[in-house]
C-alpha cells in the first residue's frame, strides 16, 4: 500500500531527527554534569595513586630508622661451613672468634641382624622411648616392611624406621632415635625389647660401675701447688672435708683424685658426678681483723683513801710494725674442677653456669678426655663452698641392661672447643654459648674453624636504593599531577606506552592545588638537611654517602630533568661509606636526641612524620579522597535526576510529534479522498 504511514513507525515528516536535536540541546545540562562526574573519577583515581606512592615510600622510610632496619643486619662466615656456621641475631656485636667441633651430637640408630624377606614380625605392644616421650604401637602382626610403615605412621617426633636392603634376599631394619644428647637412649620395652633382641639388634649385658671418691684415702693433695707468698691461705686439703657421702672443699681447698688404670684406659666409661656451690663467710674478712702484733690489756691501778696510783703499761719488749699490712683481697673464680691428663695438663670443665644452692650433674666420657688420669678440684674462692659426690664410672649401654649389636651410631652429646673451653651440649644447635650467636653443628671440624660477624653491607645498600627508587616514583608521580609538562613523562624512561598514556590523562591534573609542591618541597628539604647527632659524627648528610639531586657530579650543560627533584646515586661512594661508616648512616637516618631510647630525629625519622601528616588515616589524602567521595555521589545523584527528566522530555516530545504526525497523514488521507472522489465524478461527465 503505498504512501501507507504509520505513526510513531514510519518517519514520513523525520519527526525522530527533530525530537533527536530538541533533546541533544536538552541533553546539554546533563552532558556536563556527565563531564564533570568523570573528572571527578579522575582525580580521585589521582589522588589514590599519589596515596600509594607516598605510602611506598614511608614503608621504605620506615625501615631506615625502625628496629628492623637494615644497618642492623649481621651477616656470618664460616671457615668450615662445611662443619659448622653461625647465626647471628641483630643485636650481637660485631667479632671473629674460632671454634673447634669435637664431636656433633648424635642419636642412637641401631640395625638388626640380616633378616630374610619374608620375615614377620609378632603381633603385641611395641612401645619405644626417648627420654620423656614414647609411642605405643599395638601391632597386629605382618611384615618388617609394614612393621616400618606402621612405625613412621605412630613416630610423633620419637622414632623412625627404615629397611635397607643389605644383601640378596636379605633385608635390616633401621630404628634410630629423632633426639640426640646422651641423655636421649632409645629405649625398648614390652614386645619392643623381645623384638630387638630376638632380631639381633640389641644383647642383654650386665650392668657395672664403679665408684671413686667413697672414703678420705682416695683424696690426695695436688703436688706441685703454689706457696702463697701473702697472708693468703694456700690451696690445701687440710680444707677439704668428707662427711655424709660428699666431699666438702671449704675455701682454699684442693684435692685431686687419681683414675685406676681399668678405668682411665677404657674409653666406653663415662664419669658422673654432682657438685653445688654455696656462698659462706669470706676468710678475708678475718685475716684483715687479725693484727700483726699482740695487743696488750690495760695494766690497771690501785685506789687508797682516794688516791689513784696506775701501773706501767705492760711492754712485750717485741718489735713493732712500723707500717700496716696490705689487706687481703678477696677472690672469686668459677674455674674449679679439672681433668688431669698424662703428660701433666689440666683441662677446664666448666661450671660457669652454676649459681648458689644448684646442684650440677657432671657427666665426662672417657673417649673424650683420651689420656685423662685423674679430677682435681682447686677452690681458689674466699667465700664460697662446694660440695661433690662421690665419682661414678658406669658403660651407659651396659647401665640400660643392654647393648647395641650392630650401631649405626649411639646417642651423644655435641663437643666443641670455644677460647680453649671444651662445652658439651646434647642438640647440634647451640644458642648459649655466644650472646645472640646460634652455632649449628654439621659435622666434626678438620681444623680450626674462624667465624666471622660482619654488617651486611649489602642488606644496607639494597635498602637505600629502594628508598632512592620508591622517592624518585613519588617525585615523579607529584610532577606529572602538578605540572602541565609533557617533558617529565617523556624523562621517565621506564615507563610503557600504555603507562605515558595514562599519565598524559592525568598531566597538571593538580597545577592549583598547592598540597602537592608542599609535600614535595618538604621532601626536598629533609634529604638536603645535615643530622648531627653527636659532636664526632663523620656522616650528616646523604650527599656524603653518594645520594644527591647530581650525585654523579656532572657539571655539563644545563639539564632540566636534574632540577625536578630526583635524587641519584654514586655507587661507589655509597660502597665506601657502608664499608666505613656504617654506624654514622644508621644514626643519620633516625637516632635517639633526647636519651628516652626512641628515636625522635634523622632524614627517615622526619621523612617518615611528613609523609605520615598525607597518608594516614583522617589525613590530607584521605580527606581530599572523602571530599572526591561526596562529590561524585552528588553528581551521580544529579545525573539520575536529570536522566529521568531526559526520558519524561523525549516521552513527550516523540508523543507530540507522533500525534502532529498522524493528524498530517489523515489530514493527507482526506485530501487524496476528495480528489479521488473528484476525479471519479468528472469521468462520469
Amino acid at each position: 500500500m503505498a504512501g501507507l504511514s504509520i505513526p510513531g513507525v514510519t518517519d514520513q515528516y523525520n519527526t525522530s531527527e527533530t525530537v533527536e536535536k530538541l533533546m541533544k540541546i536538552e541533553r546539554i545540562p546533563l552532558t556536563r554534569e556527565q563531564e564533570q562526574l568523570e573528572d571527578y573519577k579522575l582525580q580521585k583515581d589521582a589522588w589514590r595513586e599519589i596515596n600509594v606512592q607516598l605510602s611506598s615510600l614511608r614503608d621504605s622510610t620506615k625501615t631506615l630508622y625502625s628496629y628492623d632496619n637494615p644497618f642492623n643486619n649481621k651477616l656470618t662466615t664460616s671457615t668450615q661451613e662445611e662443619a659448622i656456621t653461625a647465626e647471628a641475631n641483630r643485636s650481637a656485636d660485631f667479632q671473629s672468634f674460632k671454634i673447634d667441633v669435637v664431636q656433633t651430637a648424635t642419636t642412637d640408630r641401631f640395625l638388626t641382624d640380616e633378616l630374610p624377606e619374608d620375615y614377620q614380625v609378632e603381633e603385641g605392644m611395641y612401645t619405644f622411648k626417648v627420654s620423656d616421650k614414647q609411642i605405643n604401637l599395638n601391632w597386629k602382626g605382618g611384615s618388617l616392611k609394614n612393621f616400618s610403615e606402621a612405625i613412621n605412621r605412630r613416630s610423633n617426633g620419637v622414632v623412625k624406621s627404615m629397611i635397607i636392603g643389605s644383601s640378596a634376599g636379605k633385608k635390616t631394619l633401621l630404628i634410630e632415635s629423632l633426639t640426640p644428647g646422651k641423655e636421649n637412649k632409645l629405649i625398648f620395652e614390652g614386645k619392643a625389647k623381645e623384638f630387638a633382641q630376638s632380631s639381633g639388634m640389641i644383647s642383654p649385658v650386665k650392668s657395672e660401675s664403679q665408684t671413686l671418691g667413697a672414703k678420705r684415702s682416695d683424696l690426695s693433695n695436688i703436688p706441685n701447688l703454689e706457696k702463697s707468698n701473702s697472708r693468703m691461705p694456700s690451696l690445701s686439703l687440710s680444707n677439704v672435708d668428707y662427711s655424709d657421702n660428699k666431699i666438702t672443699v671449704d675455701p682454699r681447698g684442693a684435692f685431686q683424685i687419681n683414675l685406676p688404670a681399668n678405668i682411665k684406659n677404657d674409653d666406653r666409661l663415662t664419669l658422673s658426678f654432682t657438685i653445688s656451690q654455696e656462698s659462706v663467710e669470706d676468710i678475708t674478712y678475718k685475716l684483715n681483723q687479725t693484727p700483726e702484733e699482740p695487743i696488750i690489756p690495760q695494766s690497771g691501778q690501785a685506789v687508797f683513801n682516794g688516791i689513784s696510783i696506775d701501773n706501767f703499761d705492760s711492754d712485750t719488749l717485741l718489735p713493732k710494725s712500723k707500717t700496716p699490712p696490705a689487706p687481703v683481697d678477696p677472690i672469686e673464680n668459677n674455674k674449679v674442677l679439672y681433668a688431669i691428663m698424662d703428660d701433666g695438663s689440666e683441662k677446664e670443665i666448666s661450671i660457669s653456669d652454676l649459681k648458689d644452692g644448684q646442684e650440677k650433674n657432671i657427666s665426662l666420657s672417657l673417649k673424650e678426655y683420651k689420656g685423662i688420669k685423674g679430677i682435681s678440684v682447686k677452690n681458689e674462692n674466699t667465700g664460697k663452698q662446694y660440695k661433690i659426690t662421690p665419682i661414678s664410672a658406669y658403660n651407659e649401654n651396659q647401665n640400660l641392661g643392654f647393648a647395641p649389636n650392630h650401631a649405626v651410631s649411639t646417642a651423644d652429646d655435641a663437643i666443641i672447643k670455644y677460647e680453649g673451653i671444651t662445652i658439651t651440649r646434647p642438640t647440634n644447635t647451640i644458642d648459649d654459648v655466644i650472646p645472640e650467636v646460634t652455632l649449628n653443628l654439621h659435622d666434626k671440624t678438620e681444623k680450626t674453624a674462624t667465624i666471622d660477624i660482619k654488617p651486611d653491607t649489602e642488606a644496607s645498600k639494597n635498602a637505600l636504593i629502594d628508598f632512592v627508587g620508591k622517592y624518585n616514583q613519588a617525585v615523579a608521580k607529584i610532577n606529572i599531577l602538578s605540572q602541565n609538562k609533557n617533558d617529565i613523562i617523556e624523562e621517565l624512561t621506564y615507563l610503557s606506552d600504555e603507562e605515558k598514556d595514562q599519565a598524559r590523562e592525568k598531566l597538571g591534573l593538580f597545577t592549583t592545588d598547592f598540597s602537592l609542591t608542599s609535600i614535595k618541597s618538604n621532601m626536598q628539604n629533609i634529604v638536603s638537611t645535615g643530622y648531627a647527632f653527636s659532636d664526632d659524627a663523620t656522616i650528616t648528610m646523604l650527599s656524603q654517602i653518594g645520594i644527591s639531586t647530581n650525585a654523579s657530579g656532572f657539571s655539563g650543560s644545563y639539564s632540566q630533568s636534574r632540577l625536578r627533584g630526583y635524587l641519584e646515586i654514586d655507587e661507589k661512594k655509597l660502597d665506601s661509606a657502608l664499608e666505613n661508616h656504617l654506624d654514622d648512616i644508621k644514626q643519620m637516618f633516625g637516632f635517639d636526641s633526647d636519651g628516652d631510647l626512641i628515636v625522635d630525629s634523622g632524614i627517615a625519622y622526619a621523612l617518615d612524620k611528613q609523609i605520615g601528616a598525607y597518608t594516614q588515616t583522617g589525613g590530607i589524602l584521605a580527606l581530599k579522597t572523602s571530599n572526591l567521595d561526596s562529590r561524585i555521589k552528588s553528581s551521580e545523584q544529579k545525573i539520575s535526576k536529570l536522566e529521568s527528566q531526559m526520558d519524561d522530555k523525549e516521552a513527550s516530545l516523540r508523543q507530540k510529534y507522533s500525534s502532529m504526525e498522524g493528524s498530517l497523514n489523515s489530514l493527507e488521507s482526506q485530501q487524496d479522498a476528495i480528489s479521488n472522489f473528484s476525479k471519479q465524478n468528472s469521468g462520469g461527465n
